[in-house]
């Protein structure tokens, strides 16, 4: 590709990047991190950017997705 083909070329959303690196479809993800299905279509099909906690989470999902499903399912901790 050229540069200017490069630059016109649509880019692939992280989330999705994200969610086929886990080999999920979109409702698994959705679900296995809590995610609204619409919110996460939006962010795959570009219609909107995820804000910058949600681009966090996106990390924290890419980092290590087992860490943050356990930290999920663990709830949060009562004293």
């Amino acid at each position: 590709m050229t540069d200017a083909e490069w630059g016109a070329a649509p880019k692939v959303p992280r989330a999705r990047t994200v969610r086929r690196a886990l080999g999920l479809t979109q409702e698994e993800f959705a679900a296995r991190f809590l995610i609204p299905i619409g919110t996460l279509r939006d962010w795959e099909q570009g219609r909107v950017e995820p804000d910058q906690a949600a681009q966090a989470y996106l990390r924290a999902i890419a980092g290590d997705a087992v860490a943050v499903q356990r930290a999920l399912e663990a709830g949060p901790k009562t004293q």
